[in-house]
């Protein structure tokens, strides 16, 4: 029988969680594999974070975990060395399943987990998701793996076709499991759980805690101890700032007004559902600001562009939903606009989270209108503060020039299949009389594609090069991104 925090409700979590208290808070202080210690060294990982410190232990101890913290807290380390320290490589089968919202915090999940086990050979970590070609992920499966992170909905379907066979799982992570709910992934992950033995270990990471959490960990778990790491900030980190708007489109107006006073470099603006995330990008966009959009209703591929452009600065505005959102590597962020009041406190402090990171400072900029007041209630009984609309930037700031991202994307329609590397783009366009190092930026590789950013004035000359040059003696088509 599986059973959870007798007596526990979930708005209480914090009196009932276990707190380790460390005396050393190195990861050397922990009975992990000298491989494991040794390649953490490698990484310049030496002391643990508040989630990693609390959660470690248990999770070393064999016992099901709860643990509750923001993005970039460093959870995904924290079960990443629990699972591989237990792992038996020598038996090579499937024996850690990790289940992810969507595919980007999969891909995300399955490169750390791949940086922290690189001093252990022959581990073999396999992504499952949806959106990808469903043929060659039968044909991985042939080869084995022994670990598999992916998502409900393509895992579900695996074991539907009797591709994948769950039977040797011993350790079983839900990562990001409150947005699993969210998108409506519960009898996926009946399914799927149904599947694996109970005799398992249970590790259920969450950004917050709504009552769903509890009845997963009643139905899941097994005794669990319970983590959870305050998703606060130094309050010198992050400028927090609140505008009442009389209507919508008030509420626009106050964003543009922000953002030409302000203009980052690079700002996400979170909105509350799929509709009003493309309505205002497309707004935006209309104005002339360097804005993608980012939903539920976007095909793979767009998503996949609107990510890329993003990260490498060649879109310096994304609109979208905290679903679409989660789990998204996004660093550097110079603001976060709330264009609605989140639904729930903890999304909102996990929204303003995403700016202020790694010692950096950001703008925090929320708007409500009188229909939201009960929202700004409950956050100012959540932050401990009163919340009084302040003056909104003077009308003048529209006049002004719309701020253009620095950068463009270039897509090469070659990739690591074709055995081109990052070198061989940028050898290919710093070449004879071709652009200077210092106007590249990012490059990222898939397996028949690369993207590359270029600064926008030098994406003609770029093209050139790339059309009309070779890269391993090759000519590839290439595309600018807009």
């Amino acid at each position: 029988m599986r059973v959870c925090w007798k007596k526990c409700k979930i708005p209480a979590i914090k009196h009932y969680a276990r707190i380790f208290a460390l005396s050393d808070s190195k990861f050397s202080s922990l009975p992990l594999q000298t491989a494991l210690l040794d390649n953490l060294a490698t990484l310049e990982y030496h002391a643990m974070t508040d989630i990693q410190a609390q959660s470690l232990p248990a999770i070393l101890d064999g016992k099901d975990i709860i643990a509750q913290g923001k993005t970039g807290s460093g959870k995904t380390a924290a079960f990443g060395l629990g699972l591989l320290n237990k792992l038996q490589v020598k038996k090579f089968r499937i024996q850690t399943l990790v289940l992810c919202p969507t595919r980007e915090l999969a891909d995300q999940v399955a490169k750390e987990i791949r940086k922290l086990a690189r001093a252990i050979h022959n581990i073999k970590v396999l992504t499952l998701c949806g959106g990808m070609p469903f043929g060659p992920q039968v044909g991985s499966l042939e080869h084995g793996a022994h670990i598999i992170v992916g998502t409900p909905g393509r895992i579900e379907d695996h074991l539907g076709r009797g591709t994948l066979s769950l039977e040797h799982v011993d350790t079983l992570v839900l990562d990001e499991a409150d947005r699993m709910l969210e998108m409506g992934f519960q009898a996926a992950l009946d399914r799927i759980i149904g599947d694996i033995s109970e005799e398992r270990q249970t590790l259920l990471f969450s950004a917050t805690f709504p009552q769903q959490i509890q009845k997963i960990a009643n139905k899941y778990l097994q005794t669990p101890e319970v983590v959870k790491v305050e998703s606060t900030h130094a309050s010198n980190s992050i400028s927090q700032h609140f505008y009442h708007v009389e209507n919508d489109e008030q509420r626009l107006t106050a964003v543009r007004l922000l953002l030409l006073k302000h203009r980052p470099e690079s700002s996400v603006i979170f909105c509350n559902t799929k509709i009003e995330t493309q309505n205002v990008a497309n707004k935006l966009a209309n104005y002339g600001f360097g804005v993608v959009a980012l939903h539920g209703d976007l095909e793979q591929r767009d998503r996949d562009q609107t990510l890329v452009r993003f990260a490498n600065k060649s879109a310096s505005i994304l609109v979208a939903t905290d679903v679409a959102a989660r789990g998204l590597d996004i660093d550097a962020l110079d603001a976060v606009f709330n264009y609605h009041i989140a639904h729930d406190s903890e999304v909102h402090i996990h929204r303003v989270g995403r700016t202020g990171r790694a010692g950096s400072t950001g703008f925090a900029f929320s708007l409500f209108s009188d229909k939201e007041r009960y929202k700004v209630g409950l956050l100012e009984d959540y932050l401990e503060r009163t919340i009084e609309g302040e003056v909104l930037p003077d009308s003048e700031v529209l006049e002004s020039n719309v701020f253009l991202p620095k950068m463009t994307t270039i897509q090469i329609d070659g990739g690591k299949k074709q055995k081109v590397r990052p070198g061989d783009i940028v050898g290919a366009l710093t070449g004879e009389n071709g652009l200077a190092f210092e106007q590249l930026g990012k490059i990222q590789m898939g397996p028949n594609w690369a993207y590359i950013a270029v600064e926008k004035m030098v994406a003609r000359k770029a093209l050139n090069k790339l059309t009309h040059g070779k890269i391993k003696g090759r000519n590839f088509r290439v595309r600018e991104l807009n």
